[in-house]
């Protein structure tokens, strides 16, 4: 026995020596511990021996193993080394090398306004405030002084789902939903942002989506003047100090009086130019004081309480301060359009 174990060992380091890749080492392991292996085959008519014979070939067979596995083991180390050593050899980084550009996400244009305009009625006390974009034509039209047949309906046509379903046309059912829910009546001041809905063709200033944000303010001795100040403070902190601010006469449903706002044109200062079509003026939203009989639906007593309401496009604030002369491009997911508004300075 110890002859053969000898004869093996000296056949284990001739193989030794022709192995140069992990692959090869792996088919010598098979060929000394494999099932099959020399090894196994030392111990292979075990059963047919003598006590005394078992305990020999077991002893052999154990050391065998063990030599066999610990220079197979030295070996892969050696190899497993090498096979670094070249991996690190052939991907070599050379620092001179340019560094390969990635590209990195930003902030769209009309989300950057809306959480400024959101950022700046919160600094004024007002709460944000969000509802579901399919509404109830209750909440819609009905308890904003629209009943069914208003002709005022007309000018939101809108996509209805059912009789009495709607995708939203305005974020006023927000405003609707937050005096039903405040049984103490108590003041409200609230911002409602977010898209809505109206059949539209779309064109360079016109979308059947849209993005909206409407204020609402409900208390006692709530005035004209309030509204003004509030919107005078909107317009010098979006489009500068130095803006002034119009109210014109308007009617909408849902506020008495109502106005649609007017700022000085931020571009000639007032001069006329191409973007306040030579007006000095530029409309950027609607606004009134809220009606009597809104109101008095939502449960407040009109006698007692008051309140002002305002609606602002949020696309057409983004085309006028970064020079956007075509809503659709905030819809196009033009990666060139995002990356062209995310480098503009100043963010004015």
């Amino acid at each position: 026995m110890e002859k053969i174990v000898e004869e093996i060992k000296k056949e284990l380091e001739e193989d030794l020596k022709k192995i140069s890749s992990m692959n090869e080492l792996n088919d010598l392991k098979v060929k000394y511990l494999g099932k099959k292996g020399k090894i196994t085959l030392l111990t292979k008519d075990m059963g047919n021996r003598s006590v005394e014979e078992r305990k020999e070939i077991g002893r052999y067979s154990n050391e065998l193993k063990s030599h066999v596995t610990s220079s197979i083991s030295q070996l892969e180390q050696e190899l497993s080394q090498k096979e670094l050593e070249a991996k690190l050899e052939n991907d070599r980084i050379d620092p001179t090398l340019p560094g390969t550009a990635v590209k990195v996400g930003g902030v769209h244009p009309l989300t950057k306004v809306t959480e400024e305009i959101e950022d700046l009625f919160v600094s004024m006390g007002y709460d944000v405030v969000s509802g579901p974009e399919v509404e109830l034509d209750l909440y819609n039209f009905e308890m904003l002084n629209l009943p069914k047949g208003h002709p005022a309906r007309d000018a939101q046509d809108s996509f209805y789902i059912t009789e009495d379903t709607l995708l939203r046309s305005q974020t006023s059912p927000v405003q609707v939903r937050t005096m039903l829910k405040n049984k103490e009546k108590t003041e409200i001041r609230i911002i409602c942002p977010g898209k809505v809905y109206r059949r539209d063709d779309d064109d360079a200033t016109h979308s059947h989506q849209f993005t909206q944000i409407e204020g609402l303010v409900v208390g006692k001795n709530i005035s004209l003047a309030d509204l003004k100040g509030t919107l005078e403070i909107f317009a010098k902190k979006l489009f500068g100090e130095d803006r002034e601010i119009r109210f014109r006469p308007s009617y909408f449903p849902f506020t008495e009086p109502s106005y649609e706002v007017d700022i000085s044109c931020f571009r000639c200062g007032g001069k006329g130019c191409n973007i306040c079509k030579n007006t000095g003026w530029i409309e950027i939203l609607g606004s009134g004081m809220v009606h009597p009989n809104v109101l008095q639906m939502a449960g407040y007593d009109p006698k007692e309480y008051t309140g002002f309401a305002f609606g602002i496009g949020v696309e057409r604030v983004a085309m006028l301060r970064y020079g956007v002369n075509d809503i659709r491009s905030f819809y196009t997911n033009d990666l060139r359009f995002l990356e062209t508004y995310n480098r503009v300075e100043g963010d004015k």
